[in-house]
């Protein structure tokens, strides 16, 4: 059997299990259509060991299967383009997986791995979204503060002209009159009395 149809047939087989020895990143990416997918993976267990690269995928049957791309390791040359559209390179314990001129069916998981023992480990995964438009970030919607009208306080009323009415007034110095008529009669009443009883004194 062919190594690269075994580790297609052994990673049908095994659970997929992330483990912290492989350290994958970014978790996800989106990337304009015939753009540049860049994807890293760090080995934090040997400084040399071989790294595979695969995609998952879900066959007719919704079963998830997955595609092997390229395998890489400390002595592939920088750049080496394995096919396609993948180009694979490693420095120390970093490799690196790029993905050129994509397409929107290259959308999909894809993963680093590495042969243990005696299980296979895989890297935490990196969603790839091919589109055509990036999105753009929903606008923060400002709550606009409805300031509540305030009912004006009722103004008291300005009179106009005199606050004394012109009933008011008349019946004022018609009172002054009456007191001076009646003050007039009774000095005129005082003086006849006071004269007539000079004149019965005299008599």
């Amino acid at each position: 059997m062919q190594p690269r149809l075994w580790l297609v047939f052994s990673v049908n087989l095994a659970a997929l299990c992330s483990s912290s020895a492989l350290l994958q990143t970014p978790p996800s990416v989106t990337v304009l259509t015939n753009g540049t997918a860049k994807v890293t993976c760090e080995a934090r267990t040997s400084s040399k060991t071989t790294i595979y690269w695969l995609r998952q995928y879900e066959n007719a049957a919704k079963a998830k299967s997955y595609e092997f791309l390229a395998s890489c390791n400390p002595g592939n040359i920088p750049g080496k383009k394995m096919k396609k559209n993948i180009i694979v390179f490693s420095d120390s314990t970093r490799y690196f997986l790029n993905l050129t001129n994509v397409k929107p069916e290259d959308s999909g998981f894809y993963f680093c791995m590495m042969v243990g023992s005696p299980q296979l480990i895989f890297g935490t995964a990196t969603e790839l979204q091919v589109v055509d438009v990036l999105p753009t970030p929903a606008p923060t919607s400002k709550k606009t503060i409805v300031k509540k009208k305030q009912c004006p306080l009722p103004s008291p009323k300005t009179q106009k002209g005199p606050r004394c009415g012109l009933i008011t007034l008349s019946l004022l110095v018609a009172g002054i009159l009456v007191l001076l008529v009646s003050l007039s009669v009774a000095i005129h009443f005082h003086c006849l009395r006071r004269k007539a009883r000079i004149r019965f004194m005299k008599q």
